[in-house]
């Protein structure tokens, strides 16, 4: 009995280690469970966000032009009228603005001496608004001198009068082009909003956000052809007052060139 005794106490220790082992393995194993379970899911974290982000569409420019409908048709006709008549008239402008500014003493050169028609010729050959209201006022010499001042006066006039041609249609285009955005805008929020009560039950915000948007892209182009026909009138005008300034200073020289005391 005492050596069972003995071998049942030997034995003990060694199951006791045994079933140690095996719970350090078990939690070994279970480790490594977590660890896979952590990583995956790890990975569907880190994809799902990208999967779930809403895809958010750029519009170009022309897209945006498209979607303005038929009356981006009539702005940008305006657009290009008024972009020709600024660039025309702004030549035509430079032209009038070029002088010799020799040419006044040729002139007074020509009247002292009484070579009309030598003045004449100069003024032909230079061909500006200037020398042409000089041209009217040395054919008037030995008149009033209130007449000699109105045909000239009535010249200059005249010679304005042309470089501000096409004036009036950009102004047209400065007012009239917000309108037609404007109106654009108008008739997309009808649209949209029957559009909106078309669809009954299944009506919801983004039906009247596209409607909006397609609406407002009009007034953005009527306020920009408009913005910049207003630009280019009004440069325009400054640089035809420069020129209006300088036929008024040619005017009095040469009306004082005719009040010299003769020598």
């Amino acid at each position: 009995m005492s050596i069972l005794n003995m071998i049942l106490a030997q034995v003990t220790p060694a199951d006791t280690m045994i079933q140690q082992a095996a719970d350090t393995v078990q939690q070994a194993i279970d480790s490594a469970a977590q660890v896979v379970t952590d990583s995956a899911a790890a990975i569907a974290a880190a994809t799902a966000p990208a999967a779930a982000e809403p895809v958010v569409k750029e519009l170009s420019v022309w897209d945006l032009t498209m979607a303005g409908g038929w009356l981006m048709i009539p702005l940008a006709l305006l657009a290009i009228v008024s972009i020709y008549i600024f660039f025309e008239r702004l030549f035509a402008i430079n032209r009038a603005n070029r002088q010799d500014n020799s040419f006044m003493d040729r002139i007074k050169d020509m009247i002292h001496r009484g070579e009309v028609d030598q003045a004449l010729k100069i003024c032909q050959d230079a061909n500006t608004p200037y020398s042409r209201m000089i041209e009217k006022g040395v054919t008037r010499i030995g008149r009033p001198m209130n007449d000699v001042l109105v045909a000239i006066e009535n010249v200059g006039n005249m010679e304005i009068a042309k470089l501000e041609k096409g004036f009036n249609w950009l102004a047209t285009t400065a007012a009239g082009a917000p309108m037609i955005g404007f109106l654009g805008t108008v008739i997309g929020m009808v649209q949209a909003f029957f559009q909106l009560a078309s669809a009954g039950n299944n009506s919801n915000v983004t039906i009247l956000a596209s409607g909006i948007y397609q609406a407002l892209v009009t007034t953005v182009g009527g306020l920009i052809v408009g913005i910049v026909a207003l630009f280019a009138y009004n440069y325009l005008t400054s640089r035809v007052n420069k020129v209006m300034n300088k036929l008024e200073g040619k005017t009095m020289e040469f009306m004082d060139l005719l009040n010299e005391p003769a020598k």
